[in-house]
């Protein structure tokens, strides 16, 4: 029998932060207005995604500089996160009690991202 070891990001923490709030992203998102299907709900699937996947990326990259290149961009993906969040909120289309639970769940991740960021050193430069 054949046994598939698990990619290497899945055991970054901040990866596995990251994807409980992708999930629950899309858990929400289900029950906002059809007219927000390719505006609000596709933006914030779309960023809450990119944090996963660009750690997912940057850990099959050789050297810590990609990694931390590509932790850079997580976090702003998170960053993205946080605004749809709150323009949900603001929308009505997230509840105070949802606001707070998925705002908690993506400062979490972005934490844990910003950490693996600053483990890994010096950003790369532009030159």
């Amino acid at each position: 029998m054949f046994c598939l070891m698990p990619p290497p990001y899945e055991r970054l923490e901040a990866w596995q932060k990251s994807h409980q709030l992708v999930l629950a992203v899309y858990r929400e998102t289900r029950s906002w207005p059809d007219e927000e299907r390719y505006g609000l709900i596709s933006q914030i699937r779309r960023a809450s995604v990119s944090a996963g996947t660009n750690l997912a990326e940057g850990s099959a990259r050789f050297g810590g500089r990609e990694l931390r290149r590509f932790a850079n961009i997580a976090l702003g993906s998170l960053a993205e996160v946080s605004y749809l969040l709150r323009t949900a909120r603001d929308l009505g289309y997230l509840h105070p009690e949802e606001w707070d639970r998925l705002g908690a769940m993506r400062d979490v991740a972005a934490r844990l991202v910003h950490a693996l960021a600053r483990a890994l050193g010096d950003p790369p430069s532009d030159s």
